[in-house]
C-alpha cells in the first residue's frame, strides 16, 4: 500500500523560506506523477504544483510561479517543494499527492490517487 508522509512545515516570517519533503513508501516513487496541494483555513484545497515521474515536466499555479520549485529524487523516493519569498497568504496545510498516471500534471484533485496527511505552513507578516 502506497503511503505519503510530509515534513518540513513550520512558522516563518514573510519573505522567508521553507522546504517541504514528502517520502513515498510501499512503492517506488518513479511510478507516479506527484503534486502538492494546500488548504487554508476556511477555504477549498487548491493545486500548488506538480511534476511528472521523470521530473522533466512541471506545472505551477500562477500565485507561486517564480517563488516555489517542485522537484523529486526518485532514488530517495522523495518529493520536495522549495518555497521562497513566502507571503502570509501562503499559510495553509500543504499536502502531497501521487497520481498513478506517471505523466499526469493535474491540476484537478481527482487526478491524484494517494494523499499524505499534510504539514502546516504558517507565514506571519
Amino acid at each position: 500500500q502506497v503511503q505519503l508522509v510530509e515534513s518540513g512545515g513550520g512558522s516563518v516570517q514573510a519573505g522567508g523560506s521553507l522546504r517541504l519533503s514528502c517520502v513515498v513508501s510501499g512503492h517506488t516513487a518513479s511510478s507516479f506523477a506527484m503534486g502538492w496541494f494546500r488548504q487554508a483555513s476556511g477555504k477549498e484545497r487548491e493545486f500548488v504544483a506538480s511534476i511528472i515521474w521523470a521530473g522533466t515536466r512541471k506545472s505551477y499555479t500562477d500565485s507561486v510561479k517564480g517563488r516555489f520549485t517542485i522537484s523529486r529524487d526518485n532514488d530517495k523516493n522523495t518529493l520536495y517543494l522549495e518555497m521562497n519569498r513566502l507571503k502570509p497568504e501562503d499559510t495553509a496545510v500543504y499536502t502531497c499527492a501521487a497520481s498513478r498516471h506517471p505523466y499526469g500534471l493535474g491540476p484537478s484533485q481527482g487526478d491524484f490517487d494517494v494523499w499524505g496527511p499534510g504539514t502546516q505552513v504558517t507565514v506571519s507578516s
